[in-house]
């Protein structure tokens, strides 16, 4: 694995896509998905200087993100259950993946007890698919109000998963899809909601022409991930 080199492709490839899109580069944040990569690669893409990463649970945050530089900033880009909303709290700076208004409320009140206030990003299954987490989307529209009428939360966009494909054009449809719900909740709210985080390593670029702020890229950039054993017995001697 060359962590610099597959940096450098990969901003070349945001680059590419944002001057099709006639977008500025700096509209799109890369996040990297460190799920499952042990603590040394996470040094290693940090020292390229990145600061932002995205895990998908929980536990494995809470065991891995102290063994990382302390100056990183973390997203909760996975399922989030109710259970680990305090652990949540404590661990991110937004949580990306709230899809029921019960999490939104279990999320408001375990911030109201910490006395902070939590940035979400609404989690959006555009697909349909019922093995997707996420909002259906005419829920999504009937329950906006209700969450941000919630004191300590702040709803500052939506995300989706797209269906896997090896041909990236087929899912532009379900990003187009989420822009335009955005703009719907934006009619709803009365406000502007600055973030879409959507596109992963295989379709990023098509994610990036439909307007995504955040891009979660996790084997384009780390490689492969490791077998879970080798993940679990690096952090145990990192």
């Amino acid at each position: 694995m060359d962590p610099a080199a597959n940096l450098t492709a990969i901003q070349k490839r945001i680059k590419a896509a944002c001057a099709r899109a006639n977008r500025d580069p700096a509209a799109v944040t890369l996040l990297p998905v460190s799920k499952s990569q042990p603590p040394d690669a996470v040094r290693a893409i940090a020292a390229l200087g990145l600061n932002l990463f995205g895990e998908s649970k929980v536990q494995e945050a809470k065991a891995k993100i102290p063994l990382c530089p302390g100056h990183l900033r973390w997203h909760m880009i996975g399922h989030l259950q109710t259970n680990k909303c305090r652990d949540a709290l404590e661990l991110f700076d937004m949580i990306q993946s709230v899809d029921s208004l019960h999490l939104a409320q279990e999320i408001n009140k375990r911030a109201e007890q910490a006395a902070k206030r939590m940035p979400l990003l609404l989690e959006v299954n555009v697909t349909g698919e019922a093995s997707k987490f996420g909002y259906q989307p005419e829920r999504l529209l009937r329950e906006l109000q209700q969450i941000n009428a919630l004191k300590r939360i702040e709803i500052q966009g939506l995300m989706t998963i797209a269906p896997w494909t090896l041909e990236p054009e087929k899912v532009r449809p379900f990003f187009r899809r989420l822009r335009e719900l955005k703009e719907q909740c934006e009619q709803i709210l009365g406000a502007p909601l600055p973030h879409l985080s959507m596109g992963m390593s295989g379709d990023f670029e098509v994610a990036i022409e439909e307007k995504a702020t955040f891009v979660r890229i996790g084997t384009a950039l780390f490689g492969r991930r490791p077998p879970a054993n080798t993940t679990k017995a690096a952090e145990k001697t990192a």
